[in-house]
């Protein structure tokens, strides 16, 4: 296990490695474990990036963002302005998606809602709005609601984490109630957290996929 100093130096080095993020106006710092990234970046989109590069690092269990987005004057926007870009690119996407999302808009920050079949189709929302320049903060609150519920969830669920040759499946442990999925056991990185994640969220029928899993290195 990494120490609290070599946590934030690969923390550090890997916000400065990161194409997307200018780390100049970004501290990191690590108490027992837990990495806590602040400053301030200039766009939503960055901070997004700045996060995902820290969750790259191999030994970050526990992240607390205090990143500020501070927008350039020219940057600055009205939430009719902003409201107007998030309907006109909902129009660009799929009928479902178009015709099921629903964006308020306070302050520069996004809250989106509505109800979609898909998990996929959910993120495809998200990821959209954070290009829109203006947006400070985006909180996604699309409902998935599937048409079905797979019987074979749990087989089908394990099947795709044993296919996905950099997770061991046996390590990872699928409970099914209702609509929810809920994995534990023992992952080795957060990208295969995140692939266990992914995997889960792929059958239809999941509503809400609840983890469990711990890292170990």
């Amino acid at each position: 296990m990494k120490t609290d100093t070599q946590l934030q130096l690969d923390v550090a080095a890997e916000l400065k490695w990161e194409p997307a993020v200018s780390a100049t106006h970004i501290g990191v710092s690590v108490q027992d474990g837990v990495v806590t990234i602040s400053g301030h970046v200039a766009t939503f989109l960055e901070k997004w990036h700045a996060e995902n590069a820290a969750l790259r690092v191999s030994g970050v269990r526990l992240l607390v963002m205090e990143i500020e987005v501070r927008l350039a004057d020219l940057a600055q926007r009205s939430d009719v302005d902003i409201a107007g870009s998030a309907e006109l690119a909902l129009q660009w996407m799929d009928a479902p998606v178009r015709d099921a999302g629903k964006v308020v808009v306070d302050k520069g920050w996004l809250t989106l809602s509505g109800s979609l079949k898909w998990q996929h189709e959910r993120q495809a929302v998200g990821t959209v709005m954070r290009y829109i320049s203006g947006v400070k903060g985006i909180s996604n609150q699309i409902a998935i609601n599937p048409s079905v519920t797979a019987d074979s969830v749990q087989s089908e669920i394990e099947s795709a984490l044993i296919r996905q040759a950099h997770i061991d499946a046996r390590n990872v442990l699928v409970k099914i109630q209702g609509n929810t999925v809920t994995l534990s056991g023992v992952v080795q990185s957060w990208a295969e957290r995140q692939s266990a994640i992914y995997a889960a969220w792929n059958m239809p029928g999941v509503r809400s996929v609840v983890d469990h899993m711990s890292l170990t290195f």
